[in-house]
């Protein structure tokens, strides 16, 4: 019996050597690792400022002569748009087109005016006044006829004078062959402000300069169809201006 009971108790004592370790431990451990991983686990700090979405910057506009193109406009709110008529387009010519089209259109018609207006004071002095070609006779051709009659030495300052004032023209407001598109205006150059003004009229203030600038354009209108007239009527009965008028 003693035997048995010794037998017995070597196989329960290492059959305890195989046996799993105490869950006691094993929950302590883990305990201990859930602390410490707990502890250096930081929740992150919640940002309540309100989200500002950024906006992108768009370059400001650049007033010249007090006028910002403006594609809602007409002709980009270019002065010029007169009673009765107010904006005056019927051949939509200005229909659809970029800024530096109408730029270049309205380049033309101050152009042509200013012509124009010269051509009428000169339908007038070059019939009724004293000239260089035909002295102190005032009856003389009628201004239609006239540049067959005068001479190359006359003739040829006076178109060199015109070359070199279109020359200088197109060096202040046109951008070079080659350096952009052809045809196109520089950017920061006004329709017809070519920096001639030698008496200093030119306006300070946006609305009064764009105030000048219509009735220039009324007056060059005027101009044009009042020397388109000129020559149709030495055209049709071969009598000057003034003449055909009783003087």
């Amino acid at each position: 019996t003693m035997m048995k009971l010794a037998i017995l108790a070597a196989l329960t004592g290492s059959a305890a050597a195989f046996a799993p370790s105490s869950p006691m431990g094993m929950s302590s451990t883990a305990l201990r690792m859930s602390d410490e991983t707990t502890a250096t686990v930081e929740e992150p700090a919640v940002n309540n400022a309100p989200v500002v979405e950024e906006t992108p910057l768009t370059p400001a506009v650049v007033a010249i002569n007090g006028w910002s193109a403006d594609a809602a406009l007409p002709c980009y709110g270019l002065p010029g748009a007169v009673s009765p008529l107010g904006f005056f387009d019927p051949l939509g010519f200005s229909k659809n087109t970029d800024l530096n089209t109408v730029k270049r259109l309205r380049e033309a018609e101050i152009m042509h005016g200013r012509v124009a207006m010269m051509a009428t004071i000169g339908y007038l002095i070059g019939e009724s006044t004293p000239t260089i070609t035909y002295g102190m006779d005032v009856h003389h051709t009628i201004a239609n006829n006239q540049i067959p009659e005068i001479p190359g030495t006359v003739l040829f300052p006076f178109f060199l004078a015109i070359n070199i004032a279109e020359a200088l023209r197109a060096s202040t407001g046109w951008v070079e062959p080659g350096l952009g598109p052809l045809f196109s205006l520089r950017e920061k150059y006004y329709p017809g402000d070519i920096g001639f003004d030698p008496f200093g009229l030119k306006p300070k203030d946006g609305k009064a300069f764009a105030n000048m600038q219509t009735k220039e354009l009324s007056n060059g209108r005027l101009a044009m169809l009042a020397a388109a007239g000129m020559c149709v009527q030495e055209q049709v009965n071969g009598q000057g201006i003034l003449e055909n008028l009783g003087f």
